[in-house]
């Protein structure tokens, strides 16, 4: 849509009283008819979705703010808002709600009437709704005022009602007045009612009674009101704080005075919220809503205006990057630059993205590599609080940055090693600022978010960035720490620095399969960050543990052979003794090691273990992880030997010759071989493929000079018979395994009979002791096998087995 006027942004209060962005689209009002009504229609501009459909209810109260949001109730706890982009837009839909509710469009609120019990309806009926009068403003009267207001609060009718009056009246500029005469008077009694009353108008929530109380010449007055707390014995010095402590730096010169006047309402009224009203109850949350709506669109406002403002950026990263700026200055822009970041965070997903890419274009990453190495704790702190502002944002905007430095700038000049170097000398003993550098690195490093379609090599590129110029950086302080069997240095700083690499290590294991693997094969670098299991830092030692359990769990087989040749689990095995069976946390996390291994079934790493440790582990029985993994491993070599048996036999035998019991004939195959049971004895077509590999036919001929051999020792004329009675010829020639996958040339063969023994099925007559009854066989059968050929007979079908 290219209609600007109706362009909005959707919001929705959550549960926590800040507005959530919903979408930005583009807002009409029609009727609806399964709604039965007219209602306000959000579509969003990026997919014509649908982000609202409200019906205008004609007991609603909708409140027009600062003459381009329309704000309404919906439900219990359900606030919404459209902000519009023109102050037009907000007027057509502000005409047409007011059209539905037959209300006049000059009004800022359309309903007296908000949300009620059914009880206060039939109360405020039956009582025709009378006004709410407030008597004149005077000190005798303070106490009479305060509790008429205390008496309206909990009633949503006469809360409304209260509101416009004291808005029509203009009550509060008279309660003002009596203010500044009872504390020239010193009047304690009135001053005290005067914070009950003003506290309670607050509760009222109404953005009309915010605006009154908060232009510059009230607001101070209203925060004097609020000094006189009964409860205290003291009043407090808000007035003072506001008007000495909290200067207000210019760091460069504003020459707008709309936006320097929202920057100090903004600032006032936030005081104000956070430190001035006292702690809501649980039942007074709700009834500050409006308060923050006020704050939070105000910084949009300011966010807006100095985003406009080209001049005014620029100059102050001029100033930010420009080596003569003194240090003192060089800190007033960077929190400067802080404030206005963490004022951006309540821009929606599309200013945001123009936000920040006009922060980029103006240099703000080229300033953070100056600002981040500063020694002033202030302007670091604030540095990487504003970077992590933007890599949270647009990790991709920054990666970008960074593949560009590489052919323009060396190695140690590059943002992501001076990352690096700043987590690895943060001088604070507990290293948050480490942590919060490390949460930025391993946002950077994240394949999760480099899927963005626009650049489809991101990934690649950046990894391999990465792990050529960043990844010896990163582990410098590992590597060297760890070059000999022991930790060279096992300080507390240096401790908590290596499980933070750690940490990142993991991560990488765990994401980058290709890139890790190379590095960790090429430095050996499992092996030395198992030397951290010898440190005296339990939680350093966890953290090593960790890695290894990280590795392991990866189930590759890269891995494991990599452990097993490098005999890596010695110092796990070696903590696990040292630990002498204590139970703690250590002692938990290596049983879950193995207890991982048994499980997921890792043979390699269960027959490594079991082979090279399994006496001393053998000795653990307060759990049954090592009893279950010298199971796992006694059912491997039970398999291997069962296998290398079955290997010592020809390949043609274990395919054909032996069947075991499971495989037995069924009832169908059976009755098959029972209704061929009278055709011609001894004769059988097998289907044979094409072309036979010469490994078959040796193994063949080499069978059949086995069985020739045994059958010269026996005498001849003796034939085998078959289960049936029937005597079949034994296997001579070159044939294939029943089981063989056919073509559609097929041969006659002679087909044996087979007898089981001993759950194996085996030839009958091939033994020992019928050898010399073999060989005449064979020599009749050789002569019936070329008639057969000769006289093309019919072939039969093969015979049975038993």
């Amino acid at each position: 849509m290219t209609d600007t006027r109706r362009r909005v942004k959707l919001y929705a209060l959550n549960a926590d009283r800040q507005w959530d962005d919903r979408g930005t689209g583009h807002v009409s009002s029609s009727y609806v008819d399964r709604l039965k009504g007219t209602s306000l229609l959000v579509r969003a501009e990026s997919d014509g979705s649908l982000l609202l459909e409200s019906k205008i209810q004609p007991d609603t109260a909708y409140q027009k703010q600062q003459e381009t949001l329309i704000v309404w109730s919906e439900g219990d706890n359900f606030d919404l808002a459209l902000s519009f982009q023109e102050k037009a837009g907000c007027d057509e839909i502000w005409e047409k709600i007011c059209q539905v509710q037959g209300k006049d469009p000059s009004v800022d609120i359309t309903q007296d009437v908000v949300e009620e019990s059914e009880d206060e309806r039939f109360e405020d009926m039956s009582d025709g709704v009378p006004p709410v009068e407030l008597p004149s403003c005077e000190i005798g009267k303070l106490e009479e005022i305060n509790g008429i207001i205390s008496s309206c609060l909990p009633f949503p009718v006469r809360r409304e009602k209260l509101a416009l009056v004291i808005e029509n009246d203009g009550y509060i500029k008279k309660l003002i007045e009596v203010f500044h005469v009872c504390e020239d008077l010193d009047n304690e009694e009135g001053l005290h009612h005067l914070y009950e009353i003003f506290k309670n108008i607050f509760l009222l929530n109404k953005n009309a009674l915010f605006e009154a109380m908060f232009v510059d010449d009230v607001i101070f007055d209203v925060v004097g009101c609020l000094e006189y707390d009964p409860s205290l014995p003291q009043p407090k010095r808000h007035r003072q704080y506001l008007r000495g402590a909290a200067k207000f730096r210019e760091v460069i010169p504003i020459s707008n005075p709309e936006l320097l006047g929202k920057i100090h309402q903004t600032f006032r009224v936030q005081y104000i919220q956070d430190v001035v009203l006292p702690t809501p109850s649980v039942f007074e949350e709700n009834m500050l809503s409006t308060l923050s709506s006020f704050i939070f669109f105000n910084k949009m406002e300011i966010v807006t205006m100095i985003q406009e403002d080209e001049k005014f950026l620029s100059e102050l990263f001029a100033q930010l990057t420009d080596e003569s700026t003194d240090e003192e200055k060089r800190r007033d822009l960077v929190l400067f630059l802080k404030e206005f970041c963490t004022f951006s965070q309540t821009l929606q997903q599309m200013p945001r993205e123009a936000f920040f890419k006009t922060l980029s274009s103006l240099g703000i990453l080229q300033s953070l590599e100056i600002t981040l190495c500063m020694d002033d704790p202030a302007i670091k702190t604030a540095s990487v609080d504003i970077l992590s502002y933007i890599v949270e944002f647009s990790p991709s905007m920054v990666r970008d940055f960074m593949l560009q430095q590489v052919n323009t700038q060396d190695d140690d000049l590059l943002l992501m090693n001076i990352i690096i170097e700043q987590m690895m000398c943060d001088t604070d003993p507990e290293l948050g600022g480490a942590v919060q550098l490390m949460g930025i690195i391993r946002i950077l490093i994240d394949p999760e978010n480099m899927m963005a379609p626009v650049n489809k090599s991101e990934k690649t590129d950046f990894l391999n960035f990465f792990y050529k110029h960043c990844t010896h950086v990163l582990l410098a302080p590992l590597l060297a720490n760890t070059c000999e069997d022991e930790p060279i240095k096992d300080d507390y700083q240096l401790v908590q620095l290596l499980s933070l690499i750690l940490e990142l290590l993991s991560f990488c294991v765990e994401h980058h399969t290709y890139h890790i693997k190379n590095y960790i094969l090429h430095k050996d670098l499992v092996r030395r960050i198992l030397v951290l299991m010898k440190s005296k830092h339990t939680f350093l030692v966890l953290c090593a543990l960790r890695f290894m359990r990280k590795i392991v769990g990866m189930k590759d087989e890269f891995y494991n052979r990599y452990i097993v040749k490098g005999n890596l689990f010695h110092p796990v095995v070696e903590t696990f003794k040292l630990n002498n069976s204590r139970y703690n946390l250590l002692d938990s996390a290596i049983i879950e090691l193995f207890e991982f291994i048994k499980v997921e079934d890792i043979k390699s790493l269960c027959m490594h273990i079991v082979e090279n440790y399994g006496k001393l582990l053998d000795r653990v029985e307060y759990v049954q992880t090592f009893k279950a993994l010298r199971q796992r491993y006694d059912q491997h070599q039970d398999r291997l030997k069962d296998r290398s048996s079955l290997d010592a036999v020809p390949s043609i035998l274990r395919n054909n010759r032996y069947r075991r019991d499971p495989r037995e004939m069924d009832e169908e195959e059976e009755s098959w071989f029972n209704q061929y049971d009278e055709m011609e004895e001894g004769e059988a077509v097998v289907p044979v493929a094409d072309v036979l590999s010469k490994k078959h036919d040796s193994e063949l001929d080499h069978v059949g000079k086995i069985i020739g051999a045994k059958g010269r020792d026996v005498d001849s004329g003796c034939t085998a018979k078959s289960g049936m009675g029937k005597s079949t010829t034994l296997l001579t020639g070159r044939v294939l395994s029943p089981t063989t996958s056919v073509n559609s040339v097929s041969v006659e063969v002679k087909s044996p009979t087979l007898t089981r023994k001993g759950g194996l099925v085996d030839y009958e007559g091939d033994s020992d002791d019928d050898d010399e009854e073999g060989e005449e066989e064979m020599e009749d059968e050789d002569r019936d096998d070329d008639e057969d050929r000769h006289n093309d007979r019919p072939a039969a079908k093969r015979s049975r087995l038993t």
